[in-house]
């Protein structure tokens, strides 16, 4: 997928990012602090840059604006941080940065921005995949954009029991239940744990405590990926 640097010097946050944006298949660089930053900037050429505001060195908006003065603002920059005003955010985004997310940080508006930064460095709208034609005004062409053919799709992995042992007590009956249900979720996604939290509708904290609880098997789904 793409190189993203996370830059934060809070090592909850920078963790909780690098799970996610993995999880998603995106190799992503950590840094502490602006020196770190300078260093993964130069070094590993990412595609884009989660940077944080406030850190203890050098402030993200600095490195921001030192970033566009040198040249180096090749990538898409979106900011972050929990106590920014409104005219810290209007800075950053003249400076050059792509969007600014406030703290905490939903998992929607995250990977929406991230998908966002990415397909403006592609050149192409965000959710338009790079098979497909854009922009073309041939008065032969459909409206609708040409996709490349799609190969036959093949069911993997386990699918969900039907038999859930009616005759059970009603808590293990659930759970028995529950398992099955996680166990296909994880299957259908890859063993994405972010879109399995976004199809069951559960926080990712949670579904993790879940599954341990149900004593699901999270390396079943990751089989797939490989």
């Amino acid at each position: 997928m793409a190189n993203i640097l996370v830059v934060d010097d809070e090592p909850g946050i920078r963790e909780l990012l690098s799970e996610i944006l993995n999880d998603e298949g995106h190799n992503v660089e950590l840094a502490d602090d602006a020196s770190q930053a300078r260093a993964a900037r130069q070094r590993a050429r990412p595609d884009l840059v989660l940077l944080d505001i406030w850190m203890p060195d050098t402030d993200g908006v600095t490195l921001l604006k030192e970033w566009s003065a040198s040249g180096a603002l090749t990538m898409p920059v979106i900011m972050m941080s929990g106590h920014a005003t409104i005219d810290t955010a209007v800075e950053a985004t003249r400076i050059g940065a792509h969007a600014f997310l406030e703290k905490p940080i939903t998992l929607q508006k995250l990977l929406k921005a991230v998908e966002s930064g990415l397909a403006k460095a592609q050149g192409r709208r965000p959710g338009v995949l790079p098979t497909e034609r854009i922009g073309d005004e041939s008065p032969t062409d459909s409206a609708t954009p040409t996709l490349a053919p799609l190969a036959p799709v093949k069911t993997a992995g386990p699918q969900p029991e039907q038999n859930f042992f009616l005759d059970q007590p009603l808590r293990e009956a659930r759970d028995h239940f529950e398992k099955v249900y996680f166990e296909f979720h994880l299957t259908k996604e890859g063993g994405s744990m972010t879109r399995v939290a976004e199809k069951t509708g559960l926080e990712r904290t949670h579904l993790y405590r879940k599954l341990k609880q149900l004593g699901v098997d999270l390396s079943r789904g990751k089989r797939g990926t490989a």
